[in-house]
């Protein structure tokens, strides 16, 4: 089968053909893949960065976000059958530690990562343990199913906290803060306001539903909050991994206001935790990943009944042949979510 590999240390993929996966445990899947889509995280592994020299054990074959079809079950799967269309959680939990016996999978403390600490997804056949597959709703198209992982972050991120008549702030228009302003404005949100810097990201963060978006490069953030909302915003989501975001975000939620962190900053970052957190009376919540399978059941239902349209973030569909286009698109950031086409 094709495959996209991390044949080796270094920057860069191979394509080339793998032998099709012929085993499957008790309770593993082969799936056909037939959309997978392209991950900040896959950029690292392609990068060769030091998170990625320090965690990718090549050979590997990469990627995690899919759509695929089940073609063949192991004896002891009783979730899925042959013919089921499937996304799939990317965090495969132990199911043994007291996280995920108290419903807490998504930070199993043995937690493995689809295309990170095992073969992934950008291959025309994967197996998948039967744990973390979805069967998503027939409504949903392959293109967008394909890209529920990550929208499940949004989701994740947006409703750590009800938004019904709630002023947000979120801080990164990268795809996962453009599904956000999605879900906040599904949500109930009454006023949403995004903070980016790159002006095709700015337009697209228009086009997904913000109501007002910001160049703090241009103007300054948090005055610029305090003007439109006089008492701050009730909520940050903070998407950007940037410590001036953060910051600024911080000081843009009003007293007593709920903060949800996603972006990754890569090392330590220097916060006045006791004036911008502390003594403001600030909620913050640390997100990773997606609840297992609450996140995933909001996702489906908000994509089959077309609450949120997912057209708006995945900006290009193309042949799985054609992959270096796509992470050319990721690198230069030309891109909303950029999808694989495998059929």
């Amino acid at each position: 089968m094709k495959a996209i590999l991390k044949e080796k240390p270094g920057p860069g993929f191979t394509f080339s053909n793998v032998d099709k996966p012929s085993k499957l445990g008790p309770r593993e899947v082969l799936v056909k893949i037939r959309r997978a889509s392209i991950c900040g995280t896959d950029v690292h592994i392609y990068k060769w960065d030091e998170w990625s020299q320090s965690r990718i054990k090549p050979p590997l074959i990469v990627g995690h976000e899919m759509a695929g079809e089940v073609v063949a079950i192991g004896e002891a799967v009783t979730q899925v059958k042959v013919g089921d269309l499937v996304s799939a959680e990317t965090h495969i939990p132990c199911e043994h530690c007291s996280q995920c016996k108290t419903g807490k999978m998504h930070v199993c403390k043995n937690l493995e990562i689809l295309g990170v600490d095992r073969n992934g997804v950008f291959a025309e056949y994967a197996v998948i343990p039967e744990t973390v597959l979805w069967k998503f709703s027939p409504e949903i198209p392959l293109d967008y199913a394909s890209v529920m992982e990550p929208f499940g972050n949004a989701i994740h991120t947006a409703l750590v906290t009800d938004l019904t008549g709630k002023k947000v702030l979120i801080t990164g228009a990268g795809p996962i803060g453009l599904m956000a302003i999605q879900v906040a404005k599904a949500a109930g949100a009454s006023l949403v306001i995004t903070s980016e810097v790159d002006p095709s990201r700015i337009e697209m963060a228009k086009q997904n539903g913000a109501d007002v978006v910001i160049n703090p490069i241009e103007q300054d953030l948090v005055k610029t909050v305090y003007s439109i909302t006089n008492d701050g915003v009730d909520i940050l989501l903070e998407m950007s991994g940037n410590k001036k975001a953060l910051e600024d975000g911080l000081k843009s939620v009003t007293m007593g206001g709920i903060v949800s962190l996603l972006g990754i900053f890569g090392g330590s970052i220097d916060i006045n935790l006791d004036s911008l957190v502390t003594m403001r009376g600030i909620t913050m919540y640390g997100i990773t990943g997606r609840k297992m399978f609450d996140t995933w059941k909001v996702a489906d239902e908000l994509l089959k009944s077309k609450k949120v349209d997912l057209s708006k973030v995945v900006t290009h569909i193309i042949p799985f042949e054609n992959w270096e286009k796509g992470f050319e698109l990721m690198l230069n950031k030309q891109c909303g979510k950029v999808v694989l086409n495998l059929d």
